[in-house]
């Protein structure tokens, strides 16, 4: 395997693409498909799609990505997918987080580079739930690493919903170890709790993060899988409960618990926080946040 790993960077950030692409594709077609409630008349949304960039502190080129959103769709009030491949050199806080979490090298030599996928789902109809998905690869010249899950957050939870997306992720996971899943599992139930709120922000799902086995094709294959059990274990729920009706109060539930998503990711959030340090896009980075949210 080469020292920078160029062939293995190519085919995980061609990957991300294709990912982006197929649920992009699926997305759109949701909102093709039989609507349902007060935006059954409003024609289907489509993602708008711009380039974005990573601003290097020299202003030399950083790379950057795509970011894909819609917004007032019939059954997406906001949804974004974004991919991105960006690299350079890491700043000192970007160093110590780093360094503290045992990646190797990274003072002596603070090149990286990273690509991964990343959505964010906010629905229209308060039953469907909301979600977030996202899978990345990290190197540097010390270390490389993948990272990434699910998690579904519903306002109004149903237990056989939940039941749905969890086994439908474990049913992927499988063939990588049967202790995969409750270990992954156990991770994203750790890392989506609000502490102040003493409260989780769902219902879970799964999360990795510094994986590095030591076998480049076998965690490879394991990211691919967290990405490709993502449409399968959401699109039948947003297929199932974007028919029921809702009323206010129902739109209120969801709006004050999308206060939680927000409390999350603007204060714990690790993938938020290395954006923002990195001089990665503003606007991609906080894409994650719901368009309206209410706080008791």
């Amino acid at each position: 395997m080469s020292g920078d790993m160029q062939a293995e960077k190519r085919r995980a950030a061609e990957w991300f693409r294709a990912l982006r692409d197929e649920i992009v594709a699926a997305f759109e077609g949701l909102e093709d498909s039989h609507a349902h409630g007060p935006m059954s008349d409003a024609a289907p949304g489509r993602f708008e799609v711009s380039k974005t960039t990573r601003s290097s502190e020299d202003g030399s080129d950083a790379g950057g990505g795509l970011m894909s959103v819609m917004r007032g769709g019939r059954v997406f009030e906001k949804v974004g997918v974004n991919v991105s491949e960006v690299y350079g050199t890491l700043g000192e806080a970007a160093q110590q987080a780093m360094a503290a979490r045992g990646v190797p090298g990274v003072k002596e030599n603070p090149r990286f580079w990273a690509s991964g996928i990343s959505l964010v789902a906010h629905m229209q109809n308060p039953h469907v739930p909301a979600v977030h998905m996202n899978t990345r690869m990290f190197w540097t010249p010390g270390a490389w690493w993948f990272g990434g899950g699910s998690d579904l957050n519903p306002c109004i939870e149903y237990d056989e919903d939940t039941a749905h997306f969890h086994a439908t992720q474990k049913a992927h996971l499988e063939p990588h170890g049967d202790t995969l899943y409750p270990e992954l599992k156990a991770w994203a139930d750790e890392y989506f709790y609000i502490p102040h709120r003493k409260r989780a922000r769902g219902v879970g799902g799964i999360f990795m993060d510094d994986r590095n086995s030591g076998d480049w094709e076998a965690d490879f294959a394991l990211t691919q899988d967290i990405g490709r059990a993502f449409l399968p274990a959401f699109v039948p729920l947003v297929e199932k409960r974007r028919v029921q009706d809702w009323d206010e109060s129902d739109k209120d539930a969801q709006l004050v618990h999308r206060g939680l998503y927000a409390e999350y990711n603007l204060v714990y959030d690790r993938g938020t926080k290395f954006g923002l340090a990195t001089g990665h896009d503003a606007n991609a980075v906080l894409m994650s946040l719901p368009p309206l949210a209410k706080w008791i």
